[in-house]
């Protein structure tokens, strides 16, 4: 991105995966920052924009996985973080809520 700008992704000849990747240098950080919030907004968030990013990997890939099915090597690492991000989105969105839920208690001032 840094160096290619908004056609960083120009392999993928769909522009609406173009723009989805190009969108993430913003939605990756958010959900950085929401979870790192504890909201549970965060959650949902990072569990979204990875469905959405394996799919798109998936799809922009999947004419050199069928030509030559070694590339699917490079969707492993990216398909294995992506089903643990997934997994782990319900268990993660019960511990957020249930911080929200607890009353804070006060400190008593000395």
């Amino acid at each position: 991105m840094a160096r290619a700008g908004i056609h960083a992704h120009a392999m993928f000849p769909q522009v609406s995966s173009q723009v989805f990747f190009v969108s993430l240098v913003v939605l990756d950080p958010l959900v950085i920052v929401l979870v790192g919030l504890a909201r549970r907004e965060g959650t949902w968030l990072a569990g979204a924009v990875m469905v959405l990013d394996m799919s798109g990997n998936w799809w922009g890939n999947w004419h050199w996985i069928h030509d030559d099915p070694s590339q699917l090597m490079r969707l492993v690492p990216l398909t294995i973080f992506g089903v643990f991000v997934v997994a782990s989105v319900l268990p993660l969105h019960r511990a957020v809520a249930g911080m929200a839920d607890k009353p804070e208690t006060a400190v008593p001032s000395a």
